[in-house]
């Protein structure tokens, strides 16, 4: 197949229409699903019922034969991690260990997803913005997948090791404190690089 000698991407508008099911389907159902079955019914039948409309979702999407989202497979393997950390003792370290095992489960699933070819990051972009298949295949994108899918699992797996590291180490007050200030940063960061990063490969 012969290369485009440019890349063309979608109308803004393409985007929206593109991402705001699979945002629906990957995180907001089931974050509001878990919100409701809380205050209906407590912690244990509010991670059951979210982890089963995301196991649903999947199921369904199997039985039509189309694409699993990168969303809905981020946002399953956390609800796991969450549902098994909910089943076991309800003591505060359990507790606060549920999104730190969530982050770890990321970051080897965007390790992982490199050498099987099938960089997570591709499926992450493509939930957002509809690419053609030519552009999908263009070297230069390829090498930004994989690159950037390579930086996710090390930015997941460094902010797993300094959180179990708090959670161990701090006072649950301290713990909540500087958790509070170190998730928004080490999330601008992993997209601020990201971002850079696509820019100075594609240009």
């Amino acid at each position: 197949m012969q290369l485009p000698t440019s890349l063309t991407f979608p109308h803004w508008r393409a985007v929206v229409r593109h991402s705001i099911p699979n945002v629906l389907e990957g995180k907001i159902v089931p974050a509001v699903l878990f919100i409701a079955i809380l205050e209906w019914s407590g912690t244990r039948a509010a991670v059951l019922g979210a982890l089963a409309f995301a196991l649903g979702a999947m199921l369904v999407r199997v039985l039509r034969k189309q694409t699993i989202t990168g969303l809905l497979w981020l946002t399953t393997l956390g609800l796991v991690a969450r549902t098994i950390a909910a089943l076991a003792t309800g003591s505060a370290v359990i507790y606060f260990l549920q999104p730190t095992v969530s982050t770890a489960l990321f970051g080897l699933a965007f390790l992982f997803s490199v050498p099987l070819g099938k960089p997570l990051v591709e499926r992450l972009v493509l939930d957002f913005c509809p690419l053609d298949d030519e552009t999908r295949a263009h070297p230069q994108l390829r090498r930004v997948f994989r690159d950037v899918s390579l930086w996710w699992a090390f930015t997941s797996m460094v902010n797993f090791s300094i959180t179990l590291w708090l959670l161990l180490s701090q006072s649950p007050t301290t713990f909540v404190i500087v958790k509070s200030f170190m998730g928004p940063v080490t999330t601008t960061v992993t997209f601020g690089v990201a971002f850079l990063w696509f820019r100075a490969v594609m240009a």
